[in-house]
């Protein structure tokens, strides 16, 4: 063999070497790669509220969501004070509601992992003090939708629920032990492609192994306090008497595969 043979012959010998590793370095990372659903973005945190973060968080301002909904978003309602994110509903009119409420959304849209938030309900029937994810039509995309929301016609129970492409009736009313008004509580769920667990103080509550009743699209994580006057049969009659506050301590999103990231997080007492 001429060494100018013996040369292609090694030069092929290295290529085919590096071929092959490349090949195998993008197939343990595909192995590794949990699939996520389409346009999530947000990346794990953990949110104290020692101060908001408006570049995180979108308040809502000056709209409702429909004529179910009897106050008008406000960010006057929406503050960060000792440690504590607070979303108060009092009376005041605005536009052609006498309430007002508030809410704040993430910008970013998370996928499959753990969310978690330590809140405290306000007091009131005909209220929802709601910690959710969502995304639908306002959005271009399906409605998904993973919900905790304590019902203030009896906040001795929070309600969990899901829809996936608009459909719901998957309701579960949970007991919450002291009242989820009258004390800070740990709400959770765990959402992955094939399974939905949702926890109360770090116990499963519920378990969804059905496809068909997990949602798939990304979505975006709402705190939010509202009233109605009209949705008496699920939420109570509305009863205004003085002004009411939601109190979240922490929220949290830790994406599926990763650690925990705070000591009280469920993620820790899994097994």
């Amino acid at each position: 063999m001429t060494a100018i043979a013996r040369h292609i012959q090694l030069t092929c010998q290295v290529t085919l070497a590096a071929f092959a590793l490349v090949a195998t370095t993008l197939q343990v990372q595909a192995q590794d790669k949990t699939p996520g659903p389409d346009g999530a973005t947000g990346k794990s945190f953990v949110e104290n509220f020692d101060s908001l973060d408006r570049s995180f968080w979108f308040v809502s301002d000056g709209w409702n969501n429909g004529a179910h909904q009897n106050c008008t978003w406000s960010q006057k309602q929406v503050r960060a004070e000792g440690g504590n994110l607070q979303l108060t509903l009092e009376q005041r009119q605005t536009k052609d509601r006498q309430y007002v409420c508030g809410e704040i959304q993430t910008k970013q849209r998370f996928g499959y992992g753990t969310y978690e938030v330590r809140m405290k309900a306000a007091e009131g029937t005909g209220l929802n003090s709601a910690f959710f994810s969502y995304i639908g039509p306002t959005d271009k995309k399906p409605w998904d939708e993973i919900d905790f929301e304590v019902l203030g016609k009896n906040a001795d129970n929070v309600q969990v629920n899901q829809y996936i492409d608009g459909k719901g009736k998957n309701e579960k009313v949970i007991p919450v032990a002291g009242g989820a008004d009258k004390g800070f509580n740990d709400y959770a769920f765990i959402w992955e492609p094939d399974r939905l667990r949702y926890f109360v103080n770090g116990k499963m509550v519920q378990d969804v192994t059905d496809k068909t009743k997990i949602p798939t699209n990304a979505q975006k994580i709402f705190l939010s306090l509202w009233g109605t006057d009209t949705l008496k049969g699920w939420m109570g009659t509305f009863a205004y008497s003085a002004p009411t506050t939601m109190s979240i301590d922490r929220i949290a999103y830790t994406a599926l595969g990763e650690e925990c990231r705070f000591p009280q997080s469920v993620l820790c007492t899994l097994d």
